[in-house]
């Protein structure tokens, strides 16, 4: 095991490791911990009680952050005809048809989130081995599959993050940066833990939320109370 830094260490004593705290007096622990040169990610981690294996107990979808992730978001668009124009009038960094499946086959990867129009799925589904294990892949159920590009865009750019249970039952989703304020990274806290609410399969049995824990990139993890109502 790596060995973490005197900074990591520090930080890490000053709290239970045990403890569920209230979001908000983790979150103020979180921003108390960075002290980097650099403005670090907070991060939400999420353990379901579901089993990924199943289909119907897997948990997939998007969320708008009230105060977006704090992030400059890249936008690759594949569409065809006038809504390739549609795509770089909404802010997307990059839109094309096929020449654009072909450049990404070739190894460019220069752009954060992808967005495909319906129409062009047939091609970038070519895509899927590269685009997968980046969780890159256009999907409806995360609204990257669609015609309606302004809207999509907008979103995206506006801070809409996407989550989806990991092999381990683990979902893991930015909440924003450490210059952030308090209310802004407990609002966006709430924000996903609503939406993992909401989204809760039907088939998923027994204890739902079984941890939650924030962290900030170079910082421990602090767990804390789902910070929202389980009902």
């Amino acid at each position: 095991m790596a060995k973490k830094g005197k900074k990591y260490e520090d930080a890490r004593k000053q709290f239970d490791r045990e403890t569920r705290y209230e979001p908000a007096e983790a979150l103020k622990m979180i921003k108390g911990f960075s002290n980097r040169s650099f403005d670090e990610t907070v991060e939400l981690a999420v353990r379901l009680g579901v089993n990924p294996k199943h289909a119907d107990q897997q948990v997939r979808g998007s969320v708008v952050l009230p105060h977006g992730t704090g992030k400059t978001v890249r936008v690759a668009v594949f569409a065809k005809g006038e809504k390739i124009k549609e795509a770089e009038d909404a802010g997307a960094d990059f839109a094309g048809a096929d020449e654009l499946v072909a450049k990404v086959q070739e190894g460019w990867m220069d752009f954060d989130v992808a967005v495909a129009t319906p129409d062009m799925m047939g091609s970038v589904g070519k895509l899927g081995k590269v685009l997968g294990p980046r969780g890159l892949m256009p999907n409806p159920k995360s609204g990257t599959v669609t015609f309606e590009l302004e809207k999509a865009i907008s979103d995206i750019k506006a801070g809409k993050v996407e989550y989806r249970t990991e092999k381990a039952a683990n979902v893991h989703v930015p909440i924003g940066k450490v210059s952030f304020t308090e209310e802004q990274l407990l609002e966006n806290f709430n924000a996903i833990m609503d939406a993992l609410i909401k989204a809760r399969p039907t088939a998923a049995k027994g204890q739902y939320i079984k941890s939650v824990t924030v962290s900030s990139t170079m910082g421990p993890g602090v767990k804390t109370t789902p910070g929202v109502d389980l009902k």
